[in-house]
């Protein structure tokens, strides 16, 4: 009889991949995946660490599926990912219900510590996907070199490391036999790719041949200011398989600030590359940073006004969390709470203000929509467009009276809620 497993998968994209990869060492087995943690046999919970709050969600979850197993039929909680990588003997000491603690580079022990007797996978050559069946993620490297003064990764994922062009191909080729036709590519930086194994950041020429493959969209995920070059930007622009889209996390732009993060660029560069941009019609998604420690009100100001001059379409905001072991967190003039959350609201503000201005330039045009669900509450299909990554942008709802999975159609936008356009269908399908 087959084992029932149910998986949380929390964090970032990288994790996903993680735990796919889990399935697929899983697969050879007698297992079946269920989201009824109830009924489930086995619950595994691949967990985040990057910051605070990350950290609080992974425990709470663990704490969540230990009492399904308690109350429920669940024979073994299995526990794995960031949080174990950088806390396995605290956490095995505080969750005795979890039967077994899994680091980033253990993943292949994971049907060990379900069935006696079985040994670690020997080969990582697959991955049951968990995204909808028209995108996937292709992780490029892992790792990274760049010890901003705020960050854990290093200390979580290692040196970073690239994989070579000719996995990558491969494995994007099976993807796109399976019918996947939006391709995500990412890295904690995937401007970076390359610089280990060639010499030198080979980011623009890796696009260049998975465009050869048969997708719609190619997008680019965590890249870093210094290494967008003029090249990469040209590609974007000009080669039809690269959605018109570029995720950059800047985390600041006051020049005091980004020297004690230890970026890289400066106020002026982040400027030039935002013009550049803005002349090739790139969609940015960015992050921003505020409350780091010793920023002050003229530096948060320079957010505001950089945010409110170059309108990034997409943009994430997040207060600055002190981790434990990190250079910034031995930094004088934290920041207090109540300081940082006044920021992120005031920052948000300006944000959506700029985003309802692009989004109603956008009312009475017809834009090209994937779509990928109902959203039975507003009583209307949901998609994107290539100006929007999944989960984490904003969406498209439009009406029609039909709409398959995966399919791309040309939508009318009607109106606009927010970060939401709202539209029409038009036509049945685009190619």
């Amino acid at each position: 009889m087959s084992k029932k497993i149910a998986v949380v998968s929390l964090g970032c994209d990288k994790n996903r991949i993680d735990t796919e990869k889990m399935l697929w060492y899983l697969s050879s087995g007698d297992y079946v995946v269920t989201s009824d943690y109830s009924e489930a046999d086995i619950i595994i919970v691949n967990t985040c660490a990057f910051i605070e709050s990350a950290r609080q969600e992974a425990i709470d979850t663990i704490i969540e599926m230990a009492e399904y197993k308690r109350r429920g039929r669940a024979e073994k909680l299995i526990v794995t990912g960031c949080l174990v990588e950088k806390y396995k003997d605290e956490l095995s000491v505080g969750i005795p219900e979890a039967d077994a603690f899994l680091g980033i580079g253990e993943y292949e022990k994971i049907r060990a510590c379900l069935e006696d007797g079985a040994s670690a996978a020997e080969k990582d050559d697959g991955r049951i996907l968990t995204t909808p069946p028209h995108y996937a993620y292709l992780r490029i490297a892992d790792g990274c070199d760049n010890f901003c003064t705020f960050c854990t990764i290093p200390s979580i994922r290692g040196k970073y490391r690239s994989r070579t062009k000719e996995s990558l191909l491969a494995e994007a080729e099976e993807l796109c036999s399976r019918g996947v036709s939006e391709l995500i590519l990412i890295a904690q930086d995937v401007t970076g790719y390359g610089k280990d194994l060639y010499g030198r950041p080979q980011l623009t020429e890796l696009v260049r041949k998975l465009s050869e493959l048969n997708f719609k969209w190619i997008r680019l995920m965590y890249c870093y200011p210094e290494l967008v070059t003029d090249e990469l930007i040209d590609e974007i622009a000009e080669n039809p398989k690269v959605a018109k889209y570029i995720d950059i996390p800047m985390q600041h732009v006051a020049d005091s600030v980004l020297k004690r993060m230890n970026r890289r660029s400066s106020h002026r560069q982040l400027c030039a590359l935002c013009e550049r941009l803005i002349d090739r019609r790139i969609a940015l998604r960015t992050t921003f940073m505020v409350g780091f420690p010793g920023e002050t009100q003229e530096d948060f100001n320079e957010l505001i006004e950089f945010t409110d001059r170059y309108k990034p379409y997409n943009l994430g905001i997040f207060a600055y969390s002190r981790e434990q072991g990190t250079p910034s967190a031995r930094l004088k003039n934290q920041i207090p709470k109540a300081e940082k959350v006044k920021r992120v609201n005031a920052l948000g503000k300006t944000a959506l203000s700029n985003v309802r201005k692009l989004n109603s330039s956008i009312v009475g045009k017809v834009i090209e929509v994937v779509y990928e669900d109902v959203d039975y509450e507003r009583g209307m299909f949901r998609g994107r467009t290539q100006y929007s990554a999944p989960e984490i942008d904003g969406n498209v709802y439009f009406t029609g009276s039909f709409a398959d999975v995966g399919n791309y159609y040309k939508v009318k936008i009607t109106g606009y809620d927010d970060y939401d356009l709202i539209g029409e269908l038009v036509n049945e399908f685009t190619d």
